[in-house]
């Protein structure tokens, strides 16, 4: 185990078979109903974030969420969305139950679904 934890993720477009390039992604921490913005990212060309969301002192146990711009990622990539699209913003609301742990929150993307796990 690391001295320092730290949260990653990583993005795969299943509908076309290949890691979602250029999706925005907010983190939050939350404190009660209280929502702190931490960072806002974007994903590289193999759909991860080039450093981690957050690590070491600054990754603490609590709740955080992680917001997928979906939407978005897929008006970029031509996809013909209805009005509304059916997903749009993923919100993905998560426990940090031991920051000194590594936790990797990837999402599996299509227009009309999605899955995540915590992965390594």
């Amino acid at each position: 185990m690391s001295k320092t934890g730290r949260l990653t993720t990583h993005v795969l477009d299943t509908a076309l078979g290949r890691p979602a390039q250029a999706m925005r992604i907010d983190l939050y921490r939350l404190e009660g109903e209280v929502r702190q913005l931490i960072r806002t990212a974007r994903t590289n060309s193999d759909g991860r974030i080039d450093e981690p969301l957050v690590e070491g002192v600054d990754f603490t146990n609590g709740t955080y969420e992680l917001v997928f711009h979906a939407g978005e990622y897929l008006r970029a990539m031509d996809v013909a969305l209805p009005d509304p699209a059916f997903l749009d913003l993923v919100p993905l609301r998560f426990g940090v139950a031991d920051s000194r742990n590594h936790y990797h929150v990837p999402l599996l993307l299509s227009p009309y679904g999605y899955s995540t796990y915590r992965g390594s």
